[in-house]
Order: structure tokens, then C-alpha cells, then sequence
């Protein structure tokens, strides 16, 4: 447990594109701070660590996490590393907030938790759109019935992306593919509003190196609702979740995971649009929800369990299945 009269320190492990957002973000979190970053390039780690003042440059993951100047980890790498990364961190003792998806297949995340259990350390997967206001007010319209029961979800997220076959959407070593990437968002907004789907169908189209670039999941649930879900790095889609209901539909407009706007539409036609709060990139909700949980001396977070995201990765384990996608690194 963190004493209460203290600031938070925050790692970051791995210098991409995400960390930097995340580290942006840690600007809007109460009592963060950023105090080391490591890479395993220590130039690009110094060139990362000069935009933030007060954070250490290291060249080695292991010289961060034995530094004694972290609380907690952020885990920025590749898919396929997350399950080694997150290991290495609970095994120097140090709480993580991994980067979606959680790891590769679901024996890793099963192997995660359980070091985070006996470590008795804290552990998280960043899905950081359970945590944006959007996501609370589509939670609120749904509990108030004024869209009566669910009966369908819509949810795409897809755009076009250059065929680059070492780029980390295309490379199988990487965990490319347009699911694991991207395809997560459609998947994760059906088991948040849905459960877990009765039945599942999936198919997919192949990149020449074999991960897919297209992915079409069908799924059914004990309610008698239904959701059609689609991912792709062939084209731009609306990037648009719609939520229909027995009395009226809502709308999680572009991109839905990230939204600005709702759009509540009621059977007798009443339209009401709802703006939705996003501070700067939209990360620091999940780090403000880390930091609580670890004042707290919590393992896992409320909203975002070890059991969702077991079962969240046993969907894609599923699907992966069914469309053919098999990574070299399981």
C-alpha cells in the first residue's frame, strides 16, 4: 500500500508510440509522477526521458525495476512480449498495468495472475476505454431502461494500414493481425455490455504472412441478444458502436472507443446527444483507477478483473482458433 502522503512514481516500460501518450497523460493524474523509463536502446530511453523532466533514462528493463524509483510499472511493449515483460516486473516485485490485448493466449494471462497472487501484487490490463467517461454514461442510459432491453450490438473498428511486413500490424512474431490489435475494441464492448456469448462464429481473411487483416465475429447470449463485430486493416470503417434496444438505440460515435459523443435515440423519436469528457489522450482515467487501487492495497481493479480479462482472452483464444491464427511465440 502506497502511503497516503506520497506521490505515485511511474515506470514505463518499452519507448513507443503508446507510452508516449500514457506518459503525456500522467499530466492530468493527481499526485503521478513520472520517475523512469526504460528501453533497451538507452539512447532512445534518454531522447524518451528529455520530454519528461524528472524521470530516469535506463538501458535495461532490470536496472528500472531494481532502481527503488517506482511504485508501479506501465508494460508499453509488443503484444507478445507482455506476458515475459509483466513476469519480469511482478518477479522484481513491482505492481503492472499491462498494455491490451493482455498477452498472447490465454495460458499467459493464467500465468500472469497467478505470479500477481503470489506475489501478492497488484495487476491490471490497460483496456483503458472501460475506464472514459463515454463508457460510464453508455452504463448509466443502459441501468436507467431507457432503451429497454439489448438486442444488438454493432461495433467495427478498422482503417487502412500500409503492408509492411516487419511492421509490428503484420509481423506474427509481433502478434499482428487486425484482432489483437484493434479487433479487441468490438470484442470487449460486446462482453462488457453482453456477458459472455452463448455462441461464437468467426472467419477471416490472411495477410501473405499469415495474420489476419480482415476479422467478422457473430456472436449470440443467454439473453437473446446478438452482436456482429468487425475488424480491418484493409479499410477505414465508421469506427462507430451501436447499441439497439427494445425502446430506443444509442450510439458511441467515431472512434467508439474513444469518444467524445453519445448519441441517445428513443423509439417515439426523441433524440438527445450527450458530450463525453476525454482528457488528452484518454489514459489517465485507467492510471488515476491504478493509483486508487493501490492507495487502497487492492490486487485487481472492479471494473477491469483477472477474471474479464481471462475470459476476454479466451474469446480471442477462440476466434483465433476459427479464423486460423496461430503466432510463433506461443
Amino acid at each position: 500500500m502506497i502511503n497516503p502522503g506520497n506521490s505515485i512514481r511511474w515506470g514505463i516500460l518499452a519507448c513507443g508510440k503508446i507510452a508516449r501518450k500514457f506518459a503525456d497523460d500522467l499530466a492530468f493524474v493527481t499526485d503521478a509522477q513520472l520517475t523512469a523509463v526504460a528501453s533497451r536502446d538507452i539512447h532512445r530511453a534518454e531522447e524518451f526521458a528529455s520530454h519528461y523532466p524528472g524521470s530516469t533514462a535506463f538501458g535495461s528493463y532490470e536496472e528500472m525495476l531494481s532502481s527503488g524509483l517506482i511504485d508501479v510499472v506501465y508494460v508499453a511493449s509488443p503484444h507478445g512480449l507482455h506476458h515475459a515483460h509483466t513476469l519480469l516486473c511482478l518477479e522484481a516485485g513491482i505492481p503492472v498495468l499491462c498494455e491490451k490485448a493482455f498477452a498472447v493466449n490465454g495460458r499467459q494471462v493464467a500465468e500472469m495472475i497467478q505470479k500477481a497472487q503470489e506475489k501478492n501484487l497488484f495487476l491490471m490490463e490497460a483496456l483503458w476505454t472501460r475506464f472514459h467517461p463515454s463508457v460510464a454514461k453508455v452504463l448509466d442510459i443502459i441501468e436507467s431502461g431507457k432503451i429497454g432491453q439489448i438486442r444488438h450490438v454493432a461495433a467495427d473498428f478498422g482503417f487502412k494500414a500500409e503492408y509492411d511486413v516487419e511492421s509490428r500490424l503484420f509481423n506474427p512474431v509481433l502478434t499482428g493481425g487486425s484482432l489483437m490489435d484493434i479487433g479487441i475494441y468490438p470484442l470487449f464492448i460486446a462482453k462488457l455490455l453482453l456477458g459472455q456469448p452463448k455462441t461464437l462464429l468467426a472467419t477471416g481473411t490472411m495477410a501473405p504472412t499469415g495474420v489476419d487483416m480482415n476479422c467478422s465475429i457473430a456472436t449470440s447470449y443467454e439473453s437473446g441478444a446478438t452482436a456482429t463485430l468487425f475488424s480491418t486493416l484493409a479499410a477505414q470503417t465508421d469506427t462507430t458502436c451501436a447499441i439497439y434496444g427494445s425502446q430506443g438505440k444509442i450510439l458511441m460515435h467515431s472512434r467508439f472507443h474513444e469518444t467524445f459523443g453519445i448519441t441517445l435515440t428513443l423509439e417515439n423519436g426523441d433524440v438527445e446527444e450527450f458530450e463525453c469528457e476525454r482528457k488528452g489522450w484518454g489514459y489517465s482515467y485507467e492510471a488515476e483507477a491504478v493509483q486508487a487501487d493501490l492507495r487502497a492495497g487492492q490486487l485487481e481493479n472492479k471494473w477491469m478483473t483477472h477474471q474479464f480479462s481471462q475470459e476476454l482472452m479466451g474469446l480471442l483464444d477462440e476466434i483465433r482458433k476459427q479464423i486460423g491464427l496461430v503466432y510463433p511465440n506461443e
